[in-house]
């Protein structure tokens, strides 16, 4: 039985794995790795301390789908649909952009479970806090080596962490990357931002008018979402939940502050946007190196195979563009 090991535990990944396990020509073993405690990736859903119900979207906030994607991904939305994983978004937000034939969509339990659905349909073994360090070639193997443990034997390697972690790799994968291939990957890029969650205590009023909003006239926050609200979820026994997400250029200045300083900034221009706002209960701030690809790898077509046999390959929104459609087309190629 070949073993395949895909690393990263986001979007990408979880969606490879489990169209690899449902269209196999034969049965494999598949491990998903993931350097952090949980999967979800960008795509990440924060729970409070207090209460595991009250939970914001750290990463994406809504899925748009286009009246081209709804075709060519049509199966995928219809099976999220199907299942309740997501629902249309009916919650106001204000600033929006809304193209001619898009549709959006939230996840009432959260962005992240649609990769929870996705890891479990794939059976894969998931295994968090793996950081991959090194990958080399043993006897037409990949052998790959992480942070903590023994290095393990795989067939097939398939890399969707961010190019950055990639390049970053060391062993005879640093070697088997061409020229070509280098200026491909250092070619990508990335914007950065941080994310804010605020949790409250049930029966918090936060009263505006908007489940979510975009900011245009301050220099440290673009987008406000009450997050219960854009899930049309009201609760006298779950308080409600706020995420706040920052421009990139704040991102960018303060990337390598201290999470505590950034997060004390952005609160303060919270408040300055929604005076009275009350205390939350706690807080949870997530730094995105990597947010979103401003620049993707040139033909590349979803994926860049770095070696053929033993496969070795990159994917991910890198190698397509940076929402939920982009890594659908990587996962699917």
């Amino acid at each position: 039985m070949a073993r395949v090991l895909i690393v990263g535990a986001g979007l990408t990944g979880s969606l490879c794995a489990a169209l690899l396990r449902k269209e196999a020509p034969r049965p494999v073993h598949l491990a998903v790795w993931d350097e952090a405690g949980d999967s979800g990736g960008r795509m990440s859903t924060a729970r409070s301390p207090y209460n595991p119900q009250s939970t914001v979207d750290l990463g994406a906030q809504y899925i748009t789908c286009t009246s081209h994607y709804a075709k060519h991904h049509q199966s995928f939305y219809d099976d999220l649909l199907a299942l309740g994983i997501l629902k249309p978004l009916t919650a106001p937000i204000e600033g929006m952009v809304m193209k001619e034939g898009d549709c959006n969509f939230m996840a009432p339990q959260g962005i992240s479970s649609i990769i929870k659905h996705y890891l479990k349909e794939s059976g894969a073994d998931v295994c968090f806090r793996h950081c991959v360090t090194q990958i080399n070639l043993r006897n037409d193997k990949w052998e790959v080596s992480k942070e903590t443990g023994p290095p393990e034997q795989f067939d097939i390697v398939v890399l969707t962490m961010p190019v950055p972690q990639i390049l970053q790799l060391q062993g005879d994968i640093a070697n088997l990357i061409s020229e070509c291939q280098r200026r491909q990957l250092e070619s990508v890029s990335y914007s950065s931002r941080y994310a804010l969650g605020l949790f409250y205590e049930a029966g918090t009023k936060i009263d505006v008018p908007w489940a979510g909003q975009y900011i245009t006239s301050n220099p440290c926050i673009r987008f406000i979402s009450i997050d219960n609200k854009k899930r049309n979820i009201e609760s006298s026994e779950i308080g409600p939940s706020l995420v706040v997400h920052t421009t990139v250029p704040f991102g960018v200045t303060h990337l390598d502050h201290h999470t505590e300083d950034a997060e004390e900034l952005i609160f303060q221009q919270l408040e300055a946007i929604l005076p009275g706002l009350p205390r939350p209960v706690a807080t949870r701030c997530q730094k995105w190196r990597y947010s979103q690809v401003t620049e993707a790898a040139a033909h590349s077509h979803g994926q860049l195979t770095l070696h053929p046999k033993p496969f070795l390959v990159c994917g991910g929104d890198a190698f397509t563009e940076s929402n939920f459609d982009g890594c659908i087309t990587s996962a699917r190629n």
